[in-house]
Order: C-alpha cells, then sequence, then structure tokens
C-alpha cells in the first residue's frame, strides 16, 4: 500500500481520528474545472500554483475551483444547457447542491483564470474578457461585492452548462483541518478566450500536457495533491479534447482515510491507487 506520509501534528491528529478522540470537521460543498485546449495537436490543462501562504493546499498545483458561495444557488440565473436537476442526477445531489456546484464551476473559474463559460445566447459564448471592465467584475465576485447572479444578469449572460462535463467527486481526508466535499467537471477553452495570470490566491500559471506535469511531480519539481493526480493520469489516455468531453465517465466518490502502515501514519485509497510519488 502507498499513499502519504503523515509526519508530526497531522499523524498524531490522523491517530486521534482513527480513535474517537477527535471529530472531523465537516466538508464544504465544492467545485473544480479543468480546463483544456489543444497546442501542437497535444491536450493541454491549465494549473496554477496555490500561494505558500494560503491555509488549504500551500504550494500545490491545482486546477481552478473553490467552495460554493450561498449566492450560486441563486434561480434567477438565466441557464442552458443540463438543468440542476439533470446535474444532481450525476453528482448524486439535490437539485439546490446541484445548482450551486454549477455556478460555482463557472464562477470560479472565472475567478481564477479570468474563462467565463456564459455567452448572449444559449448558442453562443463570451469571445474577450480580457477588458478592464471584465477585470473590475472578476475582482468585485472575489471579494464578494458582486454575486454572479447580478454579474450575469447586468451583461445579459447566460451560464453555459452545456459547456461542462462531470469528471469526478472527491472528498478531503478527514485528518485535514479544511475540508471540501469537491465535484470535478472538464470543460474546453472557449474560441476567442484567453487565460492569464490573475493572481489571488495563486501565484504561478501554466498549460502543460498531463503526461509532463506528472514527470514533473515524480521529479519533485511540482507538488500534485491526489485528486490532481489522478484527474491527470487519467487525462493521458485522451489525444484529443474532444475525445475527454465525449468520455462516458462513472461519478464515483473518492475520499483518502487515514491508517497506520508499518507503524506510520499515511493516507490512502482504498483501491491502492499509488499516488504516494507525486510530491
Amino acid at each position: 500500500m502507498g499513499g502519504i506520509p503523515l509526519p508530526g501534528e497531522f499523524g498524531e491528529r490522523a491517530r486521534d481520528i482513527l480513535a474517537g478522540r477527535v471529530v472531523p470537521v465537516p466538508a464544504r460543498d465544492a467545485a473544480t474545472v479543468v480546463i483544456l485546449r489543444e497546442d501542437a495537436g497535444q491536450v493541454e490543462v491549465y494549473l496554477l500554483r496555490r500561494k505558500a501562504s494560503m491555509a488549504f493546499a500551500a504550494g500545490a498545483y491545482v486546477f481552478p475551483g473553490g467552495s460554493v458561495d450561498p449566492r450560486d444557488t441563486d434561480q434567477e440565473i438565466t441557464w442552458a444547457g443540463p438543468s440542476p436537476a439533470a446535474w444532481g442526477e450525476i453528482f448524486h445531489a439535490d437539485e439546490q447542491t446541484a445548482r450551486g456546484l454549477v455556478c460555482a464551476a463557472v464562477r470560479e473559474t472565472f475567478e481564477e483564470s479570468g474563462v467565463l463559460l456564459a455567452g448572449p445566447s444559449a448558442e453562443s459564448v463570451v469571445a474577450d474578457t480580457t477588458g478592464d471592465d471584465w477585470e473590475a467584475d472578476r475582482l468585485a465576485l472575489i471579494d464578494r461585492t458582486l454575486s454572479f447572479a447580478d454579474l450575469l444578469g447586468r451583461r445579459g449572460l447566460v451560464l453555459r452548462s452545456d459547456l461542462l462535463r462531470p469528471w469526478a467527486h472527491w472528498i478531503t481526508p478527514e485528518v485535514e483541518n479544511k475540508r471540501f466535499d469537491t465535484r470535478f467537471f472538464v470543460a474546453a477553452l472557449p474560441p476567442g478566450q484567453l487565460t492569464r495570470d490573475v493572481g489571488g490566491e495563486a501565484d504561478q500559471v501554466v498549460w502543460v500536457r498531463p503526461a509532463d506535469a506528472l514527470d514533473q511531480g515524480r521529479a519533485g519539481q511540482i507538488f500534485l495533491m491526489p485528486p490532481t493526480h489522478r484527474t491527470l493520469t487519467e487525462l493521458c489516455a485522451y489525444d484529443k479534447v474532444s475525445e475527454a468531453l465525449a468520455a462516458e465517465r462513472e461519478i464515483v466518490t473518492f475520499m483518502p482515510r487515514v491508517a497506520e502502515v508499518d507503524g506510520e501514519m499515511r493516507i490512502v485509497l482504498d483501491d491502492d491507487y499509488e499516488f504516494g510519488g507525486s510530491r
């Protein structure tokens, strides 16, 4: 069994949780979006490195995403594509939760990459989000002075849930002090839109082939958390973005657990997926 060692206070906390002396904190609903593009005939993913000062996953290379804002469940948001009820069936969630997850996916992607999966109509998508007015809206979303519903409504935009595809479901291990119940989506970079270094929680962004990111993780050049590592591994199977978007995914819930292995506390997966070499 592989896994990731839990040294020091994390190891002690893991022992306390297994013994029932510590109650794990609840996991918050969250969404993550894997943005894909093709460059020189090869699939690339957009990753950002979380600042070293962040309380959760400091220094890790991750996909855009974050927790659901209560306002993400606003039913006034104009919606095109699969309904919240349909997304709820896919992700085994109630309709309101599913609405919040999809809205959070689109909102967080815009906040953290500048990519907006919305358009003036159900058949169109915004072509350019790089102007100063867009940047002002992005910053207002981040500091929560603007809701996503208000942004779309003021600009006359429709959320395009059909541009998202379901990919996975991960729950943060119980040993963590901050936990998230995260649904993973994939989406293609819309034509004409550009990602950019938008700052905020990240200090570096990169487009990279999944296989190259995994190689860098194994070499210790970058830090990949288990969900990111596994998602990148799965994406290596696709030569085109369209193939990844067309993949039939069975959404299985993964929650890495704590276990004692040869006297050492580790985070492991029940299917023994070898992610231990990702750091």
